[in-house]
């Protein structure tokens, strides 16, 4: 078996940025049983990092919905799959074209790099500011886009016709669209991780509860969506965990594993 879990809203309850002493511990007791536990987030690196006690033995993350697949232990790269800037700036001038007002970053494997007018969420210091074809001049893990001139609906539509088939676009939270390289999810990195260890999609488990979980939760062969996960999530899961803000993985994981 390997488990294979989102963070935010899945592992990690909503607004917080830490673990629950439980989930913890079971996670460690998980660990110990032989069965990996892999972090599979949309978050970029520098938000998993703090984070690197609770991966277990194997060490590894995948983040960035799939773009990049890093032993936290080694601080190494294992995987890396980017948006080559030729093509991630013809979408982001489409996307430009499509809604004007949009605020644009790109992520790479060492932090954000921003628009001027890109408001960030969790500001990060120092972070390089300027026109994107100034800062795009290798390949980026992520395209950033949002727009609160706009609803959350008419930004993902605009955005995802603008993108078309040349990346990847998808959502975790309302208000901002996350671009990666074409064909690259989460089940795509996790299917890789899977291939090279020898194990089947029929052994993953996997939790999840936002959009940009889908394709994990109907690669995996058993799919549990947090009970306060999105319509769309709950919709292609095979079980219902109980919510995130009750430790819904940790409690599942014990019955599933421990129990």
């Amino acid at each position: 078996m390997l488990v294979a879990t989102d963070l935010d809203g899945t592992l990690v309850p909503i607004d917080s940025f830490t673990i629950p002493d439980y989930t913890a511990n079971v996670l460690r007791d998980v660990d110990a049983a032989g069965i990996p536990v892999v972090f599979i987030t949309g978050r970029p690196l520098r938000w998993v990092e703090p984070l690197r006690e609770h991966v277990g033995e194997h060490g590894i993350a995948i983040v960035s919905n799939g773009a990049l697949t890093y032993d936290l232990h080694e601080n190494r790269i294992e995987r890396i799959r980017g948006i080559k800037p030729e093509i991630g700036l013809a979408i982001a001038r489409d996307i430009v074209a499509a809604l004007p007002s949009v605020q644009l970053a790109i992520e790479f494997p060492d932090g954000i790099r921003l628009t001027p007018s890109f408001e960030q969420d969790f500001p990060m210091a120092g972070a390089p500011c300027g026109e994107l074809d100034a800062l795009w001049s290798e390949p980026a893990i992520k395209l950033l886009a949002k727009d609160p001139a706009v609803d959350h609906d008419v930004l993902r539509d605009s955005v995802l016709a603008a993108v078309g088939d040349r990346a990847t676009a998808t959502w975790s939270m309302p208000g901002l669209i996350e671009i990666s390289a074409r064909g690259i999810t989460k089940a795509n990195a996790l299917a890789a991780l899977c291939k090279q260890r020898g194990i089947d999609a029929a052994d993953v488990v996997a939790f999840g509860d936002m959009p940009n979980d889908i394709p994990m939760l109907t690669w995996a062969g058993t799919a549990y969506a947090m009970a306060n996960a999105h319509d769309s999530v709950l919709a292609v899961a095979d079980h219902i965990a109980p919510s995130c803000q009750e430790e819904g993985v940790a409690h599942t994981l014990a019955a599933l594993a421990l129990g």
